[in-house]
C-alpha cells in the first residue's frame, strides 16, 4: 500500500476544518464522474453545479472521505466528514499547504500559445530524474492550478505546473499559489485580444507570474520572440536575477541549429550553453522542436540530467487535441487524420497549416502525395481583430499548398469567402452540418487536420473519421 497523500486530520488543519474521524485518502477529486476509490471527494460549488448533490455517487465509487460546507443528509457513520466554511476556499488552502509541505522544484509554464504541450513534454523529460508531477490536461485556472497542488505529493522531486489567464490579474493569484521555482513564458501573441488593448498589456499580465517568485527563481523565454527582453527587464525588476533563453538567435542560452521532420518524429542538434546536443523528438512539428528547446532550458536550468531528458524526448506523443496522428483505414487505403482540434489562435493556426503542408498522405499502390485538407473553426476571443484574422488566413492556407479548405461557424465564413473557389470545401454552422460534407468529398490517401477554438468542437470532426476504421482504432499516433 501506498503512503496516503493525506490523512483527514491533515486536511481538516490545512482547511481550518472540522474531521469526524481519521482516515487515509490517496487521491483529490472534485467531479463525482472520477472519483476513484480512495479519493477524497471535495464537494465544489461551482456557478453552474453544486459538488454536495453528488455527494451520494462520489462515496458510491468509493470516495474514502468527503469535503463539505453543507449538510448532507445519509452519510455512512464511518465515513471521515470534514466540514468547512468553503468548499472552494478550501482548495486553495489544501493546495497552499501541499505547496508548504513539498521541497520540489516547482515549474510554472504559461504563455500564449504551446503552454500544454510544453508542460507535457516537460513532465516526460523530467520523470527520469526523479518523481515529477504535473497538471492534467489544461487544468491552468483558478481551479486547476489548487487542485493540482492539493493532488501532489509530499515526496515530488519535479512539479509542472501549467498557468493560464484570460485577463489582467489572474496569474497573479495563481502565482501566489504556486510560487514557482522556475518560470516559463513560452511566447507572447495577439491571444485573448479581446480582454486586452495591447499585445504589450498580455505580456504584463503574463509576466505577473514573476511576483511569486524569490530572487534565487529562474525564468527561461523564447528568444525569438519580440518580447523576450521586455519580459527579462520584468524579471529583474522583480529581483529575479537568472535568465535563461531558447530558440534559433545566435545568443540564446539553448540555441537551436538544425532539425530534420521525418513522417512521425523530428531530429534535433541544439546547442546548450555551448554544448552540443542531438535528440529526437517522438512528434514531428516545427511548434515541438520550440517546445523541446524551452523543456531543455529548464532541465539545465533545474540541474537535471540532459542526457534523460533527451531520451524521454524520443517517446513522446502528442496530447489529444494537439497534434495528435491517426493513420485511418478508409476504402482501399488511409486517411491520416491530425487533431488540432483543442483550441486555435491566430499564431497556433498559421503553426498548424504550416505543418499540415509537410505532411505526406499518399494515394492507394501510388507515390503521389494525397491530399491535404484543413477543417478550421472559429478563433474566439480576437474581439476587434477577429475578421481581419480570419481573413488572413488565406495567405497561409495558400502557401502551404492546402487543397481543400471547409470551414464551420460564423467568424470563418469571411475566410470560406476568401479563399480562390477551388480550395472551398465547404461551409456550415456546426461540425454536425459539416462533417456529412467532408465525408462526401473524402478520399484514400487524404490528410486532414482540424484546429480551431475547444468550444467549436471540432473533436467531432476527428471522433467521425476514427469511425471510419473498421477497427476504429489508429494505427499510430505522432503529432504535427
Amino acid at each position: 500500500m501506498t503512503d496516503p497523500l493525506w490523512t483527514f486530520v491533515e486536511i481538516a488543519q490545512a482547511t481550518g476544518g472540522t474531521c469526524s474521524q481519521d482516515g487515509e485518502a490517496h487521491g483529490v477529486s472534485i467531479d463525482s464522474r472520477t472519483v476513484r476509490s480512495g479519493d477524497v471527494f471535495l464537494a465544489f460549488k461551482g456557478d453552474n453545479q453544486d459538488g454536495h448533490a453528488y455527494v451520494p455517487q462520489a462515496i458510491a465509487k468509493g470516495a474514502a472521505g468527503v469535503i463539505i460546507s453543507d449538510l448532507v443528509d445519509g452519510l455512512p457513520d464511518d465515513l471521515p466528514v470534514v466540514q468547512v466554511s468553503n468548499t472552494r476556499a478550501a482548495l486553495v488552502s489544501l493546495g497552499d499547504a501541499a505547496r508548504s509541505r513539498t521541497k520540489a522544484k516547482i515549474v510554472g509554464v504559461t504563455g500564449s500559445v504551446g503552454k500544454t504541450g510544453t508542460k507535457e513534454a516537460l513532465y516526460t523529460a523530467l520523470l527520469r530524474s526523479g518523481a515529477t508531477h504535473a497538471s492534467e490536461r489544461s487544468y491552468n485556472n483558478d481551479i486547476g492550478v489548487p487542485l493540482t497542488l492539493a493532488r501532489m505529493p509530499a515526496s515530488t522531486d519535479y512539479a509542472v505546473l501549467e498557468m493560464g489567464m484570460n485577463h489582467a490579474g489572474e496569474m497573479r493569484a495563481l502565482t501566489a499559489m504556486a510560487r514557482p521555482d522556475v518560470a516559463v513564458i513560452t511566447n507572447i501573441e495577439s491571444v485573448h485580444a479581446e480582454f486586452f488593448d495591447s499585445v504589450e498589456a498580455i505580456a504584463d499580465a503574463k509576466a505577473e507570474i514573476f511576483e511569486g517568485m524569490t530572487g534565487d527563481g529562474i525564468v527561461i523565454l523564447n528568444r525569438d520572440n519580440a518580447y523576450c527582453d521586455y519580459l527579462a527587464k520584468a524579471a529583474k525588476a522583480h529581483g529575479i536575477g537568472r535568465v535563461l533563453t531558447f530558440g534559433e538567435a545566435k545568443d540564446a542560452d539553448v540555441r537551436l541549429l538544425k532539425s530534420f521532420e521525418a513522417e512521425d518524429c523530428t531530429a534535433v542538434n541544439a546547442q546548450i550553453d555551448g554544448e552540443l546536443m542531438t535528440y529526437r523528438i517522438g512528434v514531428p512539428g516545427a511548434h515541438w522542436v520550440t517546445n523541446s528547446l524551452a523543456v531543455l532550458a529548464t532541465v539545465h536550468a533545474l540541474g537535471a540530467d540532459l542526457g534523460l531528458a533527451g531520451l524521454a524526448l524520443g517517446e513522446m506523443v502528442a496530447p489529444k487535441g494537439r497534434g495528435r496522428r491517426h493513420w485511418v483505414n478508409f476504402r482501399d487505403g488511409v486517411v491520416l487524420a491530425i487533431d488540432e482540434s483543442y483550441n486555435a489562435s491566430p499564431v497556433s493556426m498559421r503553426a498548424a497549416i504550416s505543418d499540415l503542408g509537410r505532411a505526406k498522405g499518399q494515394l492507394p499502390d501510388s507515390g503521389i502525395p494525397g491530399r491535404k485538407i484543413a477543417v478550421l473553426g472559429d478563433m474566439l476571443e480576437l474581439g476587434a481583430q477577429s475578421e481581419q484574422q480570419h481573413q488572413a488566413l488565406a495567405e497561409p492556407l495558400e502557401q502551404a499548398g492546402v487543397d481543400l479548405v471547409f470551414t464551420v461557424g460564423s467568424a470563418t465564413e469571411i475566410l470560406n469567402a476568401s479563399l480562390q473557389p477551388f480550395r472551398r470545401g465547404g461551409h456550415a454552422v456546426d461540425c454536425d452540418s459539416l462533417i456529412p460534407q467532408l465525408m462526401e468529398q473524402l478520399q484514400p490517401g487524404d490528410v486532414v487536420m482540424t484546429k480551431g477554438s475547444n468550444a467549436m468542437g471540432l473533436s467531432a470532426v476527428i471522433d467521425a473519421l476514427m469511425t471510419l476504421d473498421d477497427d476504429h482504432a489508429p494505427r499510430r499516433s505522432a503529432a504535427g
